[in-house]
């Protein structure tokens, strides 16, 4: 069921924060603190700076083009198909990346307060990611109303707990139980949890939803990416203050929780509960509607096999939610947060990397804006990869063997499906 109502200017603005937020500081401020430290708060900033240039180069582009599809109609638009086909491939992998996150960090922090065990966390992560399978095939996957307000309790949760962590101000607390960090350590943590800003980007793919979108859509993008850059901030700095850093990295599956019940007790745990479940899962269901609209966009356009292309009855793309769901919910199950993080962040570094370099050749004036990104992007990315190589050298593997067999399998499958 294809969906004609406009997105208001405020609409817009609490989908592309809820993109955000929805699973990110839930899943990734632990893990930014053990690589970080008591520079967490300027890990957020670097990388948020990166997100804000990204944003305004996904916008300009969009604006530019007058046309839905993100990256991959941005790389069509300037007849690069080759390259258009293998971002392709790789976005939705890092989505598929995003959604096991964030069924992971559902699972984590909802067994967390009834106490449950392994096998808890893992069945809570399967179950939420089969119901929202259920609920896409239906044809309801996308609802925006119920997805603002998720968003809006959401966010004041956050605020409010990030304040009332800033009001028990304590340095000591950023450094408790862990060595101080050197201050380029941000670097180095903003590198492994980049995608924690990465939601912004699916309201490229309403674009044609969005009213007066070449007027609207700079202005409220960039206002939300902002945001956020400022939230995550406060509540990497509020939350420690709450728990200490090394109780943060102790249970970074769950950090916020533990905050929250630092400050609230029982009730500040149950409070959090709500609010990571609602907002994980509202983050899953996006997450999942959008890459499979995209992989049926790219199908149709001959860049993935026609098997993505078909719809039911209820015209969404079923064996593209299936599929690309299944994947995520195995991947909840046997992969491991920092892993599924920092794996999603590289995709998402090349991605956006990718947009601002085609800003920067597309535009007349501003084009320090992409130029910035496109620096800061390179930048983070060689850290990335210098700590996958370091610490992770069998999943950093891994990723190589994939990326190869994309560029190099992806023409071979396709000539072979015609």
């Amino acid at each position: 069921m294809v969906n004609t109502t406009k997105l208001s200017p405020l609409a817009v603005w609490a989908l592309a924060a809820g993109g955000m937020v929805g699973g990110g500081i839930y899943t990734v401020l632990g893990v930014v603190i053990a690589v970080a430290g008591e520079w967490s708060w300027l890990s957020f900033l670097v990388i948020g700076i990166l997100a804000t240039t990204s944003a305004y180069s996904y916008v300009f582009l969009a604006n530019t083009f007058n046309k839905k599809g993100g990256a991959f109609a941005f790389l069509e638009k300037v007849k690069d198909k080759n390259m258009a086909g293998n971002i392709s491939w790789l976005l939705i992998l890092g989505y598929v990346f995003t959604i096991s996150v964030y069924a992971f960090a559902f699972g984590h922090y909802v067994a967390f307060a009834f106490h449950g065990n392994t096998w808890i966390i893992r069945l809570l992560a399967v179950f939420i990611v089969m119901a929202l399978i259920l609920l896409n095939l239906a044809g309801v996957g996308k609802l925006t109303k119920v997805e603002i307000t998720i968003v809006s309790v959401n966010l004041l949760a956050l605020l409010l707990l990030s304040l009332y962590g800033l009001s028990n101000w304590d340095t000591t607390q950023l450094v408790s139980g862990i060595e101080p960090k050197p201050i380029w350590s941000s670097l180095i943590g903003g590198a492994a949890i980049f995608m924690a800003y990465e939601g912004f980007q699916l309201l490229t793919y309403e674009y044609d939803r969005i009213k007066n979108a070449q007027k609207n859509f700079m202005p409220v993008l960039i206002s939300a990416v902002i945001f956020v850059v400022v939230l995550y901030i406060t509540v990497s700095l509020g939350a420690t203050m709450l728990g200490g850093a090394i109780v943060m990295i102790d249970y970074k599956e769950i950090a916020l929780s533990i905050a929250a019940g630092n400050a609230l007790g029982q009730t500040g745990v149950i409070l959090m509960t709500i609010a990571a479940g609602f907002a994980t899962a509202a983050a899953i269901n996006s997450t999942l509607f959008s890459t499979a609209n995209l992989s049926k966009n790219i199908a149709s356009k001959g860049e993935l096999p026609k098997w993505f292309n078909k719809t039911n009855k209820n015209d969404v793309p079923g064996r593209s939610i299936v599929f690309l769901g299944s994947l995520a919910g195995v991947l909840a199950i046997i992969g491991s947060l920092s892993a599924l993080v920092e794996g999603a962040s590289l995709i998402f570094l090349c991605t956006f990397g990718t947009v601002n370099w085609i800003a920067y050749r597309e535009s007349k004036s501003k084009r320090w804006v992409p130029i910035l990104g496109l620096v800061l992007a390179i930048l983070i990315a060689a850290v990335l990869i210098f700590r996958l190589v370091i610490s992770k050298p069998v999943i950093f593997g891994a990723m190589m063997v994939v990326i190869i067999l994309i560029v190099l399998g992806r023409p071979m499958l396709l000539n072979y499906r015609k």
